[in-house]
């Protein structure tokens, strides 16, 4: 069992949202508020990782988690990618920078396991991957529970093995990037009910369900699917404290359809559909992290300019239900509205025959 998970004041988790959104400020505030609030060490040195603890401690003394990216070295079609590098040389030459260089690396995975052992956060969560039983079983000696992102029953069933402590159900209506262990286009996408029902008639493990959460009512569905907690990402990115430049926040609000893209990092991930996502998609080639290291001087650009169209916006299907309000009123909104919606459906249920 989490005791993390049954010590919640309000079953809320906040998603890790690598890349910036998920300040300290943020982070503080939905773990003050009662829910569980995650740093996003994605994209971070170790020593990066170690100032967003320090200043989340420095905040607040309610629990928090630390979400890794496993690393995962999958081989790359180096003609494919090289076409794909050239494609984007316009871009870059529009906005005034060169296009990155698409190298391979371990997000320094080393170096984070290291400073995770000795910082003793709360909760670690990993995603991409299931981190070998030996690294799950010494960051609970060190006093971390351990959470794992999965997308099938199948890798709950290995997740579980390997001792984690709880398991994140991502549903295939999540957004930004598919937590799968394989980033495959035959694989089955999992909607999160059906997912969360799979799972917990396989696996013996709290669920956080994560994935199109975005209002009191679809937590309510998912603690009544069997999720232990709801963990939501989009629903935060218009928060007080939020990271989320001002072009992407108003981008949320807008009646945009989302859609599934290897375009911006090379591992299959869901945004909004901007020009880039439609120009480039149908050209994308699976390499992470090489595409995200090669577009990440074209993102940055197009951020600093306010130019939606030419960076990742990564959002759920539920995007539109995000509301622009301080964290902890987000958190105690949630709330109220799942136990509201509870207690409709209770009252529309008749009680069994007999």
């Amino acid at each position: 069992m989490s005791a993390i998970l049954e010590r919640l004041r309000h079953p809320i988790v906040l998603a890790p949202l690598a890349g910036g959104a998920a300040t300290p400020a943020l982070v503080a505030a939905v773990s003050d508020a009662g829910g569980i609030g995650f740093v996003g060490a994605g994209y971070r040195t170790a020593a990066d990782t170690a100032a967003q603890i320090d200043a989340v401690r420095a905040l607040t003394g309610a629990p928090f988690g630390v979400n890794v990216f496993v690393p995962r070295h999958d081989p790359v079609d180096a003609a494919a990618l090289g076409a794909y590098l050239e494609r984007l040389g316009p871009e870059a030459e529009r906005l005034g920078v060169a296009v990155g260089e698409p190298r391979d690396e371990d997000d320094d995975w080393g170096a984070k396991i290291a400073l995770l052992l000795a910082a003793g956060v709360p909760v670690v969560s990993f995603t991409f991957a299931c981190p070998p039983a030996e690294t799950v079983a010494a960051l609970r000696a060190a006093g971390s529970e351990v959470w794992v992102t999965v997308t099938s029953p199948a890798e709950g069933r290995g997740a579980r093995d390997a001792g984690a402590d709880a398991l994140v159900c991502q549903g295939a209506e999540a957004g930004g990037h598919r937590g799968s262990f394989d980033d495959r286009d035959d694989a089955e996408a999992l909607g999160l009910l059906a997912l969360l029902r799979l799972v917990a008639g396989e696996v013996n493990r709290p669920l956080v369900a994560a994935g199109g959460i975005a209002d009191g009512a679809s937590v309510a569905a998912v603690l009544a699917a069997g999720a232990s907690a709801a963990q939501l990402g989009t629903a935060f990115l218009r928060a007080a404290e939020a990271g989320t430049p001002p072009a992407y926040r108003e981008a949320l609000g807008e009646e945009t359809p989302t859609a599934l893209t290897r375009a911006f990092t090379g591992r299959t991930a869901r945004g909004l559909v901007n020009r880039f996502l439609s120009e480039h998609s149908t050209a994308a080639v699976t390499a992470y992290p090489q595409v995200h290291h090669a577009t990440a001087p074209l993102r940055a650009a197009a951020r600093a300019r306010g130019d939606a169209g030419g960076f990742n916006l990564w959002a759920g299907q539920a995007h539109r239900l995000a509301r622009e309000a301080p964290a902890a009123e987000i958190v105690r909104r949630l709330a109220r509205e799942a136990a509201a919606a509870a207690q409709g459906a209770a009252a529309r249920l008749s009680p069994p025959d007999g």
